[in-house]
């Protein structure tokens, strides 16, 4: 099972703690996939999107927009430029807060 034009942000990295590794989509932060290698965590991860992604048209659920799909302003009160806007919202989707929480909170240090 797969998604046709899969435009979701997909991360790949090692878990010390489950000694493998962990595939993660931004636009799904409560998804994750465990293996033993890095291609079979984004395999893996990539199949349960398809999958979460099936259920939400089944049910009648708003499916989440690609982040690489959006447009970007490049302005939120600080200037930054189109592809800094872009890597902290993808930061932010992957801890679950507002672009402005994280923003504030990488300010405020």
């Amino acid at each position: 099972m797969g998604i046709k034009n899969d435009h979701y942000t997909y991360r790949v990295t090692w878990s010390v703690e489950d000694n493998e590794y962990v595939g993660l989509c931004a636009e799904f932060p409560s998804l994750s996939w465990l293996a033993k290698t890095p291609e079979d965590a984004l395999k893996g991860i990539r199949k349960v999107v398809a999958e979460v992604i099936e259920d939400m048209k089944r049910t009648g659920e708003d499916i989440p927009e690609p982040i690489a799909n959006r447009r970007y302003s490049g302005k939120f009160v600080v200037r930054v430029t189109p592809e800094a806007h872009k890597d902290l919202a993808i930061k932010a989707a992957e801890v679950g807060v507002s672009l402005n929480r994280l923003a504030a909170a990488k300010l405020s240090r």
